[in-house]
């Protein structure tokens, strides 16, 4: 991060940032450069314009550090994430030692389905602030409760820490279903990155209450393998292949943690207890094709899922709900499939008596 980008306060380059983009589309090409085209996709103006003032600002999502890293993002997410969403309800929870956030859209009944979400950020970065208007947004567009785990961060706390914690949040949401208000046969899990790991992780080793959907936003799910995108779109896209290897060497320093199914969860023999999920990627991720070659695998296996990927855009792109219209309609998909998902969820699944 520049010194510049550091003595002007988030606020003013976030209005900054939303002038930009309010500029006629001729400006705003020209202040973006000429189209890119990689792979056979041309990444959307958008999503280009973007990635040029975040280079312009000198704004990054640094590894120097952790918490040089955790500052950035917390820098970055809040010039992109918008005004706050209202018509939720939000209130801190403690779920056996694990910090949390609920929210509750005004006026919803109980009884309502409830999304566990898991933030993304590499295992390292990433809070409940960071994602806290994606879930605010969740919430009132999905028609949910929604609640978000703070799990353990690396390098303080390593693998499995970030996928214990992961799990503790959703046996607590079942056991604690009645207080919270929610249907314990409609409990969807969901996380953007590695929050999207940590959902498919928490599902593939629920216990006897299941989670009925899954909603995956370019999760990290095999870290045994550099797969063709992580070559292609390793630098200049945001998230870059030297952070990948970055988080990793923070969350698994073991190398025989990346083949375990625990974070390798693409690697896990039978995928077919799990959940209809839907799946999005991004063209210009370097994720992109570890997560395709997730949801393929779950067809292959009888999992219901829905593969989507968004040709023009970018690693991150579900926080990115206050500038551009192309961001946000994309979560807007993802919330559709979503309610979807949880109205035809079979309510009939058998719960324990102790739930």
């Amino acid at each position: 991060m520049s010194k510049l980008a550091e003595s002007i306060p988030p606020g003013v380059l976030a209005g900054a940032l939303r002038f930009v983009f309010g500029l006629p589309a001729p400006l705003r090409r020209l202040i973006a450069g000429r189209p890119v085209t990689l792979d056979g996709q041309r990444l959307h103006p958008e999503a280009q314009l973007l990635l040029r003032l975040q280079q312009l600002s000198g704004e990054d999502w640094q590894t120097t550090t952790p918490a040089a890293n955790r500052l950035a993002l917390s820098r970055s997410t809040a010039l992109v994430c918008g005004p706050v969403i209202g018509g939720v309800a939000v209130r801190s929870l403690s779920l056996d030692g694990v910090g949390a956030r609920f929210y509750e859209p005004t006026g919803l009944a109980a009884g309502s389905p409830l999304l566990v979400f898991y933030h993304g950020g590499g295992w390292v970065s990433g809070d409940l602030d960071s994602h806290d208007n994606l879930c605010r947004f969740l919430a009132v567009e999905g028609g949910v409760r929604v609640l978000s785990a703070d799990y353990r961060l690396a390098p303080e706390h390593p693998f499995p820490a970030a996928a214990d914690d992961a799990q503790a949040a959703f046996e607590y949401a079942v056991a604690h279903a009645e207080e919270l208000r929610i249907d314990p046969r409609r409990i969807a899990l969901g996380g953007d990155s590695a929050g999207g790991n940590l959902a498919a992780v928490t599902a593939l080793h629920a216990g006897e209450v299941k989670p009925v959907f899954l909603l995956l936003f370019y999760p990290a799910v095999d870290a045994s393998v550099r797969r063709r995108s992580r070559e292609l779109f390793g630098r200049g896209f945001f998230l870059t292949d030297e952070k990948m290897d970055w988080f990793l060497d923070h969350y698994a320093p073991s190398r025989d943690a990346h083949t375990d199914p625990r974070l390798s969860v693409l690697l896990a023999e039978d995928l077919s207890g799990l959940p209809p999920t839907y799946l999005a990627t991004a063209g210009f991720d370097p994720l992109r094709d570890e997560g395709e070659a997730f949801a393929e695998k779950l067809a292959r296996q009888g999992v219901p899922v829905v593969l989507r990927r968004y040709e023009g855009l970018f690693h991150g792109y579900a926080n990115i709900l206050g500038v551009g219209g192309v961001f946000r309609e994309a979560v807007a998909e993802a919330v559709g499939s979503l309610r979807t998902g949880l109205a035809l969820a079979n309510t009939r699944q058998d719960i324990p008596e102790t739930a």
